[in-house]
C-alpha cells in the first residue's frame, strides 16, 4: 500500500467582498490615517493643557453634579465631535475618488478581469463610509478617551478626591454601547449623501467635488431668485443633522436647547422616522445605477 507524499490541497472558498474591502484600505490609507491624524494633534494639545488640570478641577468641585459632568467632559466631547466631523469629510471625499479613480488610472480593466461581480465591488466601497469608518471612529474614539482619562488621573495622582470625580463624571466604558449608537445612528442618516457621491463618481470623467455640488448651488440659486424661499436648503440640513433630532431626545434648558446624544438615545423614534427609511430606500435604487454604470463604464 502506497502511502501519498503530499497531503492533497483542499480549496478553501473565498469570500468577494471581504477582500474587495480590504483592497480598499490597502489602496486608500487616508481612510485611517486622517482620523488617527486628529486624534494624535488633539492629544498633543490635551498633553500641553494639562498642567491646568488641577485648577480645572478645582473649579469642577464648585459645580453641581451636572455641571462637573459637563465642565469634566467638554475636552473628550470636543474630541468626539471632531473626528465624527473627520469621518463624514473622509467618507465623502473617498466615494468621489472610489469609482472615478479606478477608471481615470485603467485599474477597472484589471479588476473587471478577476472573478468579483460589479455589484461587489460597489458595495465593498459603499461598505467603507457606511460599515468601516463609523467601526473604526468608534475604536479611536474611545482609544483616545482612555489615554486622555489615564493621563488625567496620573497628572492627578496625589488627589485622590480629584480623580475619583472624574473616574465618575467620565463612566467611558458604560458609555461605549451608546456611542456606537451614535456612529451608527450617524451612517444610517447620511447613507443618501454616500451614495450620491458616489453616483457623481462613477459619472464624472474629472473634477468629481465640482460635479458633486454644482447642481447644489444651481437649485439653490434657482430656488432664492424663482421663488424666494429657502425650502431646499431647509432640507439639505435636515440630511445632514436632522439624525440628532430623531435619534436622541432633545433636553431644553433656559435660553437654548441642548442635547446631550450619549445618555438621552431615542432609538425607536430614529427607526420610526420616515426621512430615515426614505434616505435608505433613496440609497439603494443609487446603488443599483451605480452598478449598471459600472458594468457599461470601462476606463476614461
Amino acid at each position: 500500500m502506497s502511502i501519498p507524499l503530499y497531503a492533497p490541497v483542499v480549496a478553501t472558498p473565498t469570500n468577494p467582498l471581504y477582500w474587495s474591502i480590504r483592497r480598499e484600505l490597502w489602496e486608500n490609507r487616508s481612510i485611517y490615517l486622517a482620523p488617527l491624524t486628529v486624534a494624535v494633534v488633539f492629544l498633543f494639545g490635551f498633553v500641553l493643557g494639562m498642567a491646568t488640570l488641577p485648577q480645572r478641577m478645582k473649579i469642577a468641585f464648585e459645580l453641581g453634579k451636572a455641571g462637573q459632568t459637563a465642565f469634566i467632559a467638554e475636552p473628550y466631547s470636543f474630541i468626539t465631535i471632531m473626528l465624527m466631523n473627520t469621518s463624514l469629510f473622509v467618507g465623502i471625499f473617498y466615494c468621489l475618488d472610489a469609482l472615478n479613480g479606478e477608471r481615470r488610472d485603467r485599474s477597472i480593466l484589471f479588476w473587471k478581469s478577476l472573478p468579483v461581480s460589479d455589484r461587489v465591488s460597489v458595495l465593498s466601497k459603499f461598505a467603507i463610509p457606511f460599515v468601516i469608518l463609523p467601526a473604526l471612529i468608534f475604536v479611536i474614539i474611545i482609544a483616545t478617551d482612555v489615554v486622555m482619562l489615564l493621563l488625567s488621573s496620573v497628572v492627578l495622582i496625589t488627589d485622590t478626591h480629584a480623580v475619583a470625580t472624574l473616574w465618575a463624571r467620565l463612566p467611558l466604558f458604560s458609555l461605549a454601547p451608546k456611542l456606537l449608537y451614535t456612529m451608527a445612528a450617524i451612517a444610517l442618516w447620511h447613507a443618501p449623501i454616500y451614495g450620491w457621491m458616489l453616483l457623481v463618481s462613477s459619472i464624472a470623467r474629472r473634477a468629481t467635488f465640482l460635479w458633486a455640488m454644482l447642481p447644489v448651488f444651481v437649485i439653490f440659486a434657482f430656488e432664492t431668485i424663482a421663488f424666494r424661499s429657502s425650502v431646499f436648503v431647509r432640507f439639505l440640513a435636515y440630511r445632514m443633522f436632522g439624525w440628532l433630532n430623531r435619534a436622541f431626545v432633545p433636553q431644553a434648558r433656559p435660553g437654548f436647547p441642548t442635547f446631550d446624544p450619549l445618555t438621552l438615545i431615542d432609538p425607536v423614534r430614529f427607526l420610526t422616522t420616515p426621512g430615515l427609511w426614505t434616505g435608505l430606500i433613496v440609497t439603494a435604487i443609487l446603488l443599483v445605477v451605480i452598478v449598471q454604470l459600472r458594468r457599461d463604464r470601462g476606463a476614461l
